[in-house]
């Protein structure tokens, strides 16, 4: 039995499709035409579909070749179910697509896609009313994330013909002559269904709104106003999520409670010493991988979140792509780019994903190269300014530049060299208002559920292989191999190479090793500021790496690695000679 997707143009069908199907999946012309119609086969529920991802169409009285391969699917009898495809930000203009489908009397499911940027926008929609109306099951998504797809899954499965308490007959108007006529007859239909449906956005006082719309979008006063963001950004995230949150998780609720009980609970009940150490030794799934994942990261992805839900529902963020576009054209890119960059102060798994949003394969490779090499998560990110704070402001004036001057050095040079172009840069703004605390609880307990789903099985595939890498001896191996280049290019201490393996695996961990070898002065102020550059500049930790595969492909993922490594060894050595040469003139910049 078939389940057809149906929709506009560029409502996320194909994302459906691909949550859908999986790898099952064939794109040819439709028999007659040269329009493609995607096929796959879905698997849930203990039931076994091929599903057909129909063409984009606004209407299903055929006046285009898509319109026509559509109609003409939906004229087959063997059809379990219609899955409606619809922009919930733009639900009125769908719902005339919707009405005609109602009309056909086949099982229909509601999916309200793109749910996020509704409520982005402030829009709240009655689901519940709005599937009364159209007796047809109403379920939100946000297909890039995964959001409701389990829903939509089970509403396919108990998908029954519509029960609509509309009137179609009135909406088809067909005594209605002129087009015009029509067309304001179907607005003002529209109009009465949607009118106690749709919340419109709740915005500020006009003037308060059109003024903070202004001078966030105008660089002489946007700039200060996005250097305000980014401190209390700092400061929510940075010192009280990664310094007192995970101070209380890491030392008091797990240190002090959890790991004991687990420890002595393995100890007491599992004899083999090997597997005990897998649960509970130095690389231990439950004393690394689960106290990282829960007890350092999941409070300042949290946190994260929160603040970036209000910078979204505020409608500040759209607003910061408009101010960063011309920065980001230098390095091949659009305004749109800001949002994975800003988000990868986070967490760069998670920012590696969100570079789907980007339209072009080139900018998605750009976007991943630079969070790669020169965006470092909050956790390392808090470990490294607790180092530079101890220093100096000049020192930490110097690593931020040298990081921004990288990052734009190789952003220039690769979007040269990878092919492909920058697509054009076309940002809806939508009005500054207050932000709704329910849209950003939504969104931020969405989002946790993507950091269980997808980011904490990383975790534990990458403390497995470092417990494997340690037992064979390849981790001594790998330490004996990079101790010739720390030593003698970078003229640092052999226990730093320790610091750069281990930050592999744990970024935050790494930066923290330095932390220790500086506080106990077995590093001078160079050697603290060259080994900074060079962990902030260094792979990815090892769940960037497999996120990276996954959404770029192997080949991708292991070139942005060599290239990161060799690169941050070469900045490393650069800097190192700089600074020494400076020295022995009696000039110290840091």
């Amino acid at each position: 039995m078939n389940i057809l997707l149906v929709g506009n143009p560029n409502v996320g069908k194909s994302v459906i499709f691909n949550s859908l199907t999986g790898q099952y999946v064939t794109v040819s012309n439709y028999p007659g035409t040269t329009v493609a119609v995607s096929r796959g086969v879905g698997k849930f529920g203990g039931n076994k579909f091929s599903v057909i991802d129909t063409p984009g169409v606004n209407s299903l009285t055929p006046s285009s070749e898509d319109e026509k391969v559509t109609s003409e699917i939906l004229s087959k009898s063997n059809i379990a179910c219609v899955v409606n495809v619809i922009d919930a930000k733009n639900l009125k203009r769908s719902l005339g697509l919707t009405l005609e489908l109602l009309q056909l009397k086949i099982p229909l499911v509601i999916d309200l896609n793109m749910a996020d940027e509704a409520m982005d926008r402030g829009i709240e929609i009655d689901v519940k009313r709005l599937a009364e109306k159209l007796g047809a099951e109403v379920v939100e998504t946000v297909a890039t994330t995964g959001m409701g797809m389990h829903r939509l899954k089970e509403a396919i499965i108990r998908s029954v013909l519509p029960a609509p308490k509309i009137d179609l007959t009135d909406y088809m108007a067909k005594h209605i002559k002129t087009p015009r006529g029509l067309l304001l007859h179907k607005s003002r239909f529209l109009d009465s269904i949607t009118t106690d449906i749709i919340s419109p956005p709740k915005k500020l006082k006009q003037n308060i709104s059109g003024f903070i719309a202004r001078i966030t979008t105008r660089p002489l006063t946007g700039i200060p106003i996005l250097m305000l963001v980014l401190a209390v950004l700092y400061l929510f995230v940075g010192k009280f999520a990664a310094g007192t949150l995970v101070d209380f998780m890491e030392n008091e609720l797990f240190g002090k409670n959890v790991n004991p009980f687990i420890i002595t609970l393995v100890n007491n009940h599992i004899p083999l010493s090997i597997v005990r150490e897998f649960l509970i030794g130095d690389y231990g799934l439950i004393t690394m991988a689960m106290t990282y994942a829960f007890a350092i990261i999941f409070p300042i992805v949290t946190a994260f979140f929160l603040f970036f839900g209000v910078l979204e529902d505020s409608g500040y963020l759209p607003r910061l792509s408009v101010l960063s576009d011309k920065v980001f054209r230098v390095v091949g890119l659009n305004g749109r780019a800001i949002l994975p960059m800003v988000l990868g102060l986070g967490c760069g798994t998670m920012a590696t994903l969100t570079a789907r949003i980007l339209d072009t394969k080139k900018e998605r490779i750009l976007t991943t190269l630079l969070l790669t090499l020169a965006i470092p998560c909050s956790a390392q990110l808090g470990v490294i300014m607790g180092i530079l704070g101890s220093m100096s402001a000049k020192a930490m004036g110097l690593w931020l530049l040298i990081i921004i001057s990288v990052m734009v050095i190789v952003g220039f040079g690769a979007s040269k060299v990878i092919p492909g172009k920058r697509s054009p840069f076309i940002q809806e703004l939508p009005p500054i208002r207050m932000p709704q605390f329910k849209n950003i609880l939504r969104k931020t307990v969405a989002r946790l559920g993507w950091y269980l789903k997808e980011a904490v099985p990383l975790f534990i595939l990458g403390t497995a292989v470092l417990f494997f890498l340690d037992k064979s001896g390849i981790l001594d191996k790998i330490e004996k191999l990079l101790n010739p280049f720390v030593i003698n290019f970078l003229n640092l201490p052999s226990k730093v190479t320790e610091a750069f393996i281990i930050g592999f695996f744990r970024r935050d961990y790494g930066a923290a090793g330095l932390f220790v070898l500086s506080k106990s002065g077995q590093l001078d102020k160079i050697q603290i500021l060259v080994s900074l550059v060079v962990i902030t500049l260094f792979v990815p930790c090892v769940a960037q790496f497999f996120v990276t595969v996954k959404e770029r492909g192997m080949k991708v993922a292991v070139l942005i690695g060599a290239f990161v490594f060799t690169f941050a060894f070469f900045a490393g050595c650069v800097l190192n000679f700089a600074l020494r040469h400076l020295a022995m003139r009696g000039i110290n910049i840091i």
